[in-house]
């Protein structure tokens, strides 16, 4: 009989065991970790996703019932918008772990539809916009992400971070001592909480401590319970009880598109953002889709629609770790039964415990490195001025759409600016008894670079005869056609013959097409 320790390794034979061992042999990319399925055969992971999911849900809630009156209508009018999207977007979004729900910059653009015409033509809205949004996602606007600076997304993602702060400001202003005290005691948790152990997100337990402690006190603290009256059903389907007519498109159309575009330029730089965050990619088409089926499905249960929030993405992506859909459908199912089920619990919340985790939100999604004066230095000034720009026009307007708006034309009339001037015209005079001279042109001509061609000519110091070598050169639009057309004609005016040498393909063709049609009359 052999010796016990010399017996060879036997293969487990129970198969849980057999499955830990499996899966403790799989790799763990970033793109497994986003596997919902391997999410559930992980406990660890999954309870990541679940824990995560219940900290957005509470943070939610007020920030709801806040956009909701800002859009002037009832705080379940949010609430269920947040809940409804949530879910939704859980499954139809392509970024996963991203927390779609009611938000400020879609309030604001529905505002005035609920002022004027009352919330039925509300719903009504949200609907269409949604339909937009559908529309732009088959279009591919996504695709046009990528012509966004990443200066102006890093000026996004801090202007984003200030608003958070902001945000807070009302709930720490003029408010009882003890405020305070909770507040500096949460953020405290928060910070410090991890390096004890990261197995629970340390929002969740600051959220505890600060609740227990408010109570166990008696501390007379705002509460989430006084931002307003929680629901106590769960919503259900309806139909909007608007006209169908065109006078009611006419109403709610201008409004539906504002909302759609908002809340897609929003949704997909948030998606970006949190794609650089866990060095994974994500479908923006698809994100563009989701965000309108979510809308769709909002306005039909009585939501206010809306779009990604940075806020509650960043609490559960990076303060929280979560990386799957679970964490998102999780947000949206405890947002509803905490609301419905839980409102007399979840009241007794102290605003301050919401408000240290918001307040850790934009610490930590401030891009610091940003504004260090090594960046600085080494930063173009230009890329400095564009992300100033979207900053400031961001926290100035409160509206992302005006932000990223100018700081993309900042962007693209600097890079213009710098880009005309890498043209250069070399004038080379042959032989004195050739009679000719050759001007060589080097760069790439567009609008702004061939407006300055046409005086880099000597037309009435020049021979009979002037070769413009373009071998070095690109023509790139019709405003260099023209340029070219207004060169040759003033030649001509002297005498002078031209002649357009080392074209490209593309750049001859396009001559070819568009010379002597550019001027009106011709």
């Amino acid at each position: 009989m052999p010796d016990d320790d010399h017996v060879p390794p036997q293969r487990p034979h129970h198969p849980e065991v057999a499955q830990n061992l499996a899966l403790s042999r799989e790799a763990t990319s970033p793109e497994q970790r986003q596997s919902v399925w391997r999410t559930l055969r992980r406990p660890g992971w999954l309870k990541t996703e679940l824990l995560a999911g219940l900290v957005v849900a509470l943070a939610l809630i007020p920030e709801a019932i806040a956009f909701s009156l800002i859009a002037g209508v009832d705080p379940k009018v949010g609430l269920y918008a947040a809940s409804v999207m949530a879910i939704v977007i859980a499954f139809l979004g392509g970024r996963p772990a991203m927390i779609s729900a009611a938000t400020a910059a879609t309030a604001l653009v529905v505002a005035p539809v609920v002022a004027s015409h009352g919330v039925q033509y509300l719903f009504a809205t949200v609907i269409l916009a949604g339909v937009f949004q559908l529309v732009l996602g088959l279009l591919g606007v996504a695709r046009l992400m990528r012509f966004i600076p990443r200066s102006v997304m890093t000026g996004f993602v801090n202007a984003l971070a200030i608003l958070i702060f902001i945000a807070q400001l009302p709930d720490l202003i003029g408010v009882p001592w003890p405020v305070y005290v909770l507040a500096a005691l949460g953020l405290g948790i928060i910070f410090l909480f991890p390096r004890l152990t990261t197995a629970v997100p340390a929002p969740l337990v600051s959220i505890v401590v600060v609740t227990l402690l408010a109570i166990a006190v008696q501390m007379s603290v705002p509460t989430v319970g006084d931002k307003g009256e929680l629901p106590d059903a769960l919503p259900v389907f309806l139909i909007p009880q608007v006209p169908f007519t065109v006078e009611t498109l006419q109403v709610i159309a201008p409004y539906a598109l504002a909302m759609a575009v908002v809340g897609l330029l929003e949704s997909l730089m948030t998606a970006k953002l949190v794609d650089d965050i866990t060095d994974t990619r994500s479908s923006k088409t698809r994100e563009s889709m989701g965000q309108g089926g979510a809308n769709i499905v909002a306005g039909f249960f009585g939501g206010m629609g809306g779009c990604a929030m940075i806020g509650q993405t960043m609490i559960n992506v990076k303060a929280s770790g979560a990386r799957t859909r679970l964490s998102t459908l999780t947000a949206g199912v405890m947002l509803m039964v905490l609301s419905v089920a839980l409102g007399d619990i979840v009241g007794m919340v102290p605003m301050a415990a919401l408000v240290a985790v918001m307040v850790f939100v934009s610490w930590a999604t401030f891009e610091w490195h940003s504004i260090r004066p090594s960046t600085l230095k080494a930063m173009p000034k230009s890329e400095t001025a564009v992300m100033l720009v979207t900053v400031a026009a961001t926290v100035t307007t409160s509206n992302l759409a005006v932000g990223v708006g100018l700081g993309v034309l900042t962007a693209m009339v600097l890079f213009a600016r710098r880009v005309a001037h890498f043209v250069t015209v070399r004038r080379t005079e042959r032989e004195p008894d050739a009679g000719s001279v050759t001007y060589r042109v080097d760069g790439e001509l567009f609008w702004a670079s061939s407006n300055d061609l046409y005086t880099q000519f000597d037309y009435a110091g020049d021979p009979a005869r002037v070769v413009i070598d373009l071998t070095a050169s690109h023509l790139w639009d019709a405003s260099t056609i023209a340029s070219l057309d207004a060169i040759t004609e003033k030649y001509e005016r002297y005498g002078t013959t031209v002649e357009v040498v080392g074209l490209n393909a593309a750049s001859e063709q396009m001559r070819q097409r568009l010379s002597g049609r550019l001027v009106p009359g011709e």
